[in-house]
């Protein structure tokens, strides 16, 4: 099997987890046997472009020559089974998709934001969810009120480039959703069910959950008004210090203001600024319950994952895929969800530690806090592993390659 993996990677200033999933997903492939020849460009040339490739750089959403010159080139060299997309833009073009077509290539798109319809690839606008543009041909709102990275001009482009590659979206072979959530979106698009794979991403297994319960819960985000931190310190003020132990959080963003005074607030309210991943996992270890609190449909929050890894339950608002991660219709859920608002968030919390201190330590190194921390590291397990993921993502290239 022979795979080409189309990428586009974030700027390296903005931190992104898609590229991390997209340089974990090639590894794990190449580990598990597949040939895999990337087609990688990153937002970080854009600075080194001539003039003459800055005046340009506003048409390379609809069509980038040089991407598409450099993908024929590459698709006549390996002849490839399939073609893997992740992110198109700025500069590979959903038109690599129409490039793959010509060479009789199926191209294969794991979802990783909303951008089929949104603009912003968020559904999020003013500090809240925004759903103006679904069901529009043409994303007129998103001009309006300059969604695409707060330009008007930009958004112009970015709504008719979605204007325009809505038959090329409609065209690519399968489509890879990493939630049941994505999945409603493709499905809402226009996407029939059969050309649709529920396969979310994987984490590396960090190793049998520590014996001890933890203390205290962890909010790991970027600091912006999308992730919720906002209503969760509402949230925890609403309760005593001290009731719920320590609330660490770790991040950084245009929200650190609001951590930093929290912080100087309350004696119960820890900032750890922003964490590598080796302090980020002690972090985990050492809380008794992860919160999450997005306000957006968060696609699939890799600290969600992470956390049920370390054998630690999840708090969650109920948005994007956060219901999937925890496993909400399960009978022995993950952790809990609530709506997004400080007053179910507070409800939550105290749920949570209820729950959490009731339970008994587990003792057969799977989980540290009996039945819930058990059913954290069962669905990761069950779900989320390197094994169990690539497998699928395999499966899917044979399936697609096939025909």
């Amino acid at each position: 099997m022979k795979v080409i993996i189309a990428h586009n990677r974030y700027a390296s200033g903005q931190p992104s987890g898609e590229n991390t999933i997209v340089d974990v997903e090639v590894a794990q492939l190449a580990s598990a046997g597949v040939e895999v020849v990337p087609f990688l460009r990153s937002s970080d040339e854009i600075a080194g472009f001539s003039l003459a490739g800055k005046i340009m750089l506003p048409l390379s959403p609809f069509y980038n020559a040089g991407s598409q010159r450099a993908l024929h080139a590459l698709l006549r060299t390996h002849r490839p089974d399939v073609l893997h997309l992740h992110n198109p833009y700025p500069l590979l073009s959903p038109w690599v998709i129409r490039t793959a077509h010509r060479h009789g290539v199926p191209v294969i798109q794991t979802v990783h934001n909303y951008r089929q319809v949104c603009a912003s690839g968020l559904y999020f606008r003013d500090g809240q969810v925004c759903r103006d543009c679904a069901g529009r041909r043409f994303g007129l709102p998103a001009i309006t009120h300059a969604c695409y990275r707060g330009s008007r001009a930009q958004s112009i482009i970015m709504a008719g480039t979605l204007a325009m590659h809505r038959p090329t979206w409609h065209s690519v072979d399968h489509y890879i959703a990493l939630t049941t959530a994505i999945a409603d979106h493709l499905r809402q698009f226009g996407i029939s069910e059969e050309r649709i794979t529920v396969k979310p991403n994987a984490v590396a297994d960090p190793g049998p959950p520590p014996p001890d319960p933890g203390e205290g819960f962890l909010f790991a985000a970027r600091l912006t008004v999308e992730k919720g931190l906002g209503p969760l310190l509402e949230a925890w003020r609403g309760h005593p210090v001290g009731s719920f132990g320590t609330l660490r959080i770790a991040g950084d963003g245009p929200q650190r203001p609001l951590a930093e005074e929290a912080a100087a607030e309350r004696a119960d309210v820890e900032y750890l600024g922003q964490c590598d991943p080796e302090r980020m996992r002690a972090a985990m270890r050492a809380a008794s319950c992860v919160v999450a609190t997005p306000l957006w449909h968060d696609v699939l929050p890799t600290v969600a994952i992470e956390a049920l890894a370390c054998g630690r339950p999840v708090l969650a608002t109920r948005m994007g895929g956060l219901p999937f991660i925890v496993g909400e219709s399960d009978d022995h859920p993950a952790g809990w969800v609530v709506d997004p608002t400080p007053d179910a968030i507070a409800s939550g919390l105290a749920t949570a530690n209820a729950s959490i201190r009731r339970a008994p330590v587990g003792h057969d190194g799977q989980g540290a806090q009996g039945g819930v921390g058990m059913a954290a590291r069962r669905r990761y397990e069950q779900r989320f592993t390197p094994q169990v993921v690539t497998g699928r993502l395999v499966e899917i290239y044979s399936r697609v390659a096939l025909g």
